[in-house]
């Protein structure tokens, strides 16, 4: 991962991380998920990267569209 990204959401909930980045790409926010959970035992996070430039606007953008499990 780049230095330019910053992590704006997680979850533990792979639906959730999809449709997260789905609001950003309706925004025109290029996001990235990455994945963290161990795939023996599925525990973990998955966490939605987006570039610096848009951290503000990713957040409240999530924010207002109350995503349950943030």
């Amino acid at each position: 991962m780049e230095k330019n990204w910053i992590c704006i959401y997680s979850t533990n909930k792979n639906h959730l991380a999809e449709i997260a980045k789905g609001i950003l790409k309706e925004h025109d926010i290029e996001s990235v998920i990455v994945n963290k959970k161990d795939s023996n035992y599925l525990f973990g996070l998955l966490e939605l990267y987006v570039n610096r430039d848009h951290v503000i606007q990713g957040k409240h953008l999530l924010r207002d569209i109350e995503i349950p499990g943030t």
